[in-house]
């Protein structure tokens, strides 16, 4: 056990890809939503409040340079040899006419020690022209797409009103891989109505995609969201993780992954000023290594059960 990898983690994928340390800025480019706008629905996902993740540079009324340069310095004081990565995160970054999103994405990679781009998006948002400009992109720069999948589970997309089918996931995962991109997906661990066996069941699903990297969470619910409210009607409707259980959770899931998706991360943070629940107050880094230490103490490791 003591020579056996807990899990494939980020540094490591980055390492397959660049010889130098790299870190990504976030940008908030503008972007809507179809799920926002009325194109597909109004309100957006019933959980979701982009204040959570946006760091205080992400303004829109700022340049894609500017919010970059802003990023860079923030970084640049502990590591001035960092490389970066433009990370289009808030809302969904592929929404828009195809040349509005070149000059974007063209502007970010223009911007000095930036050497690839990371695009957030959603599943029914990657349209076959884009996906295409993006092949030929990926040719000449990095390029990762990460797709917003939260959960497998039709009936769940449809409670937190997601807009789109496990199908429409399936379907754009396949055809980014065709193309030779990278493709990260996004899951939250503990939605309401799915069971901890539901939940592992996932892991082998998603397995089953051309998936080269997912990022987990925990439920946060944000003040003010639609899920906020539906908590404070029905608690009993929501499955209350404590820090033990949800490590649990975790490593159950990463047991029935295939060992060679990169795990990036196991939980978010919210700004303490904006989350309702659950108030564990661990940084990543803290519950990373609570992970590890739990991982070994049950002889467990990525892919153990796949």
């Amino acid at each position: 056990m003591s020579s056996q990898i807990l899990y494939k983690d980020f540094s490591c994928f980055l390492k397959e890809y660049f010889n130098f340390k790299v870190q990504k800025i976030s940008i908030n480019a503008g972007f809507t939503c179809p799920n926002r706008d009325g194109t597909k629905g109004w309100g957006g996902c019933t959980y979701c409040n982009n204040q959570t993740f946006n760091p205080e540079y992400c303004k829109t009324f700022k340049s894609v340079t500017e919010q970059l340069e802003e990023g860079k310095v923030f970084f640049a004081r502990k590591y001035p040899l960092m490389k970066y990565l433009a990370y289009f995160q808030a809302y969904t970054s592929t929404y828009g006419e195809i040349q509005e999103l070149k000059q974007k994405y063209e502007e970010a990679l223009a911007a000095k020690d930036v050497v690839g781009l990371v695009i957030g998006t959603r599943p029914d948002c990657m349209s076959d022209d884009l996906l295409d400009y993006l092949s030929q992109l990926s040719r000449k720069t990095f390029v990762l797409i990460e797709y917003g999948i939260e959960s497998i589970y039709d009936k769940t997309l449809e409670r937190i009103n997601r807009g789109h089918t496990f199908a429409d996931t399936k379907d754009a995962i396949e055809r980014t891989a065709l193309c030779g991109i990278p493709v990260g997906g996004h899951v939250i661990l503990g939605l309401p109505g799915e069971t901890h066996q539901e939940i592992i069941k996932e892991a082998a699903i998603l397995s089953s995609l051309p998936l080269d990297i997912l990022k987990l969470h925990q439920l946060q619910l944000i003040k003010g969201t639609c899920m906020a409210k539906e908590y404070m009607d029905a608690p009993n409707l929501f499955t209350h993780y404590n820090v033990d259980e949800y490590i649990d959770l975790v490593i159950d899931f990463l047991q029935a992954l295939r060992s060679d998706i990169t795990v990036e991360r196991f939980v978010s943070q919210s700004p303490k000023q904006l989350l309702a629940v659950p108030g564990w107050g661990l940084k990543n880094y803290e519950f990373t290594a609570m992970v590890k230490k739990r991982m070994l103490e049950r002889e467990a490791y990525q892919g153990k059960s796949f």
